[in-house]
């Protein structure tokens, strides 16, 4: 098919809007690890603003890494992402597998019951008293339970079980399988990508887990990693004589935010196929 001047026109605009959007997300990131790794003295002869060192130097990863408050937070914030992740998908598809059977009784009732707990909450302080009263304060199971489900992502997985063919449950049903088996055999199976996009929404959530920390958490051993970052980045860092040697404020911060965003960006290209599919096959229906 030859393509007129205009479809060419088109395609480049798009192509240079594109870049430029992805440009605009991809140079912050750039800037902040090329700070993190640049003596100061080069910092400020560039104005501030750097992109390509030209010197290296890991003083500040080195100051990060080297007090225990980083690793230990890195720690707590990995158990919380894996294992606050795990029980959210298993509660998320166990509320929204029975939800998405047409036959559930009682089911607009319960399902009216969900999209309630999206509209109002309890507020601030009355779930503070009731993570109070069930013994959660000053542990990471209150960065865990208070949280450990979402009704915006049981109504998407809702909406991908209803999306399976009913023909599969029918003849699995005539061949004796109980629903448990089906769920675990078929449905499992089959929401691979749906699966994929709600756990990255539950773990990007509990990686960047900050509010809640601040409110259940007051023992120091047991802060998360983001709390830790940003008491790195409220610091002030003591000025050495000569620049080349220090480790000043704003290296350290940009040091801080690359040590809490690079897990995520790492793992994030691995999910991206699962995720996109997860979302156009997941999404909601009118």
């Amino acid at each position: 098919m030859v393509r007129g001047w205009g479809d060419k026109l088109f395609n480049t605009v798009v192509y240079i809007v594109l870049t430029l959007v992805g440009l605009s997300a991809v140079l912050p990131i750039l800037y902040v690890a090329a700070v993190s790794v640049t003596p100061y003295a080069e910092v400020l002869k560039n104005g501030g603003y750097v992109l390509v060192p030209t010197e290296l130097t890991l003083a500040a990863y080195r100051k990060i890494f080297g007090t225990s408050d980083i690793l230990r937070s890195f720690q707590i914030t990995l158990f919380v992402t894996t294992v606050g992740t795990a029980i959210n998908l298993l509660l998320t598809m166990l509320t929204a597998y029975p939800l998405s059977r047409r036959a559930l009784p009682h089911r607009n009732l319960f399902l009216f019951l969900v999209v309630f707990t999206m509209l109002f909450s309890g507020g601030i302080i009355p779930t503070y008293l009731v993570v109070k009263s069930t013994g959660l304060l000053d542990t990471v199971w209150a960065l865990i339970i208070p949280s450990a489900i979402s009704s915006f992502n049981v109504l998407i997985m809702k909406s991908f079980f209803e999306q399976l063919p009913e023909e599969i449950f029918e003849s699995a049903r005539m061949d004796g399988a109980s629903e448990a088996r089906l769920l675990l055999r078929i449905v499992v199976p089959l929401s691979t990508p749906a699966l994929v996009t709600i756990g990255l929404f539950y773990g990007v959530a509990h990686w960047n887990q900050f509010f809640a920390a601040i409110m259940y958490i007051t023992d120091r051993s047991l802060f998360p990693l983001q709390i830790v970052v940003r008491e790195l980045l409220m610091q002030t860092v003591e000025q050495m004589e000569s620049p080349e040697n220090m480790v000043p404020t704003v290296t350290m911060q940009m040091a801080a935010v690359m040590v809490a965003v690079v897990p995520v960006v790492v793992i994030y290209p691995f999910l991206q196929k699962h995720f996109t599919k997860g979302m156009l096959l997941g999404s909601i229906k009118g």
